[in-house]
């Protein structure tokens, strides 16, 4: 029986961790910008576990406020789905 490892990653991010060797794949999005974490989110959120957004944005390459944004737009919408899947209910 084939063991599954359920530690977030995909198995080209497994891959690149252990060839230390950055992803290439820049059509993929979970790929970005940051060489120090093999540009791959999954492995920058594997390494570092739980990010400020000051961190993120260092990672994106975008401001602070700019994730603060992002952030915001993102639990607006969780917010809407959450309250129109109760509705269906």
């Amino acid at each position: 029986m084939k063991s599954v490892i359920n530690d977030g990653l995909l198995p080209c991010s497994r891959l690149c961790m252990q060839e230390s060797s950055a992803c290439l794949k820049r059509a993929c999005k979970h790929w970005i910008d940051y060489s120090d974490e093999l540009n791959c989110t999954l492995v920058s959120v594997h390494e570092n576990g739980r990010m400020t957004l000051r961190e993120v944005a260092q990672r994106l390459g975008i401001s602070f406020s700019r994730v603060k944004q992002i952030e915001a737009c993102a639990l607006t919408k969780l917010k809407k789905r959450l309250l129109n899947s109760r509705a269906t209910f």
